[in-house]
């Protein structure tokens, strides 16, 4: 595919990239190499092939949903040098 330094110019106007002229020249060739191998891929043959998320099987571990921990909250409330209505109690920081 052709790009000239026109469309590189509205391009770079529209993402707001600051391209001079010098350079504009070698980014429409750099464009254009991108723009011929996306059409080379879109050209891949596809027959036969599955869509996929990922290249590797993958299957999620599921478990019961069930309790496995007792309720220890009164217990480590016991271990907090101030508690108070089930609640940690810290010192004010901000006055």
């Amino acid at each position: 595919m052709s790009i000239d330094t026109v469309t590189i110019a509205r391009i770079a106007r529209l993402a707001r990239l600051p391209v001079d002229a010098r350079s504009a020249t070698q980014t429409a060739g750099e464009l254009a190499r991108v723009l011929d191998l996306a059409g080379q891929l879109a050209q891949a043959p596809l027959d036969g092939v599955a869509p996929m998320a990922h290249p590797h099987a993958q299957a999620l571990a599921w478990r019961a949903d069930a309790v496995t921990e007792s309720d220890r909250s009164d217990a480590l409330l016991a271990l907090a040098p101030d508690a108070r209505g089930g609640l940690y109690a810290v010192p004010k920081v901000l006055g």
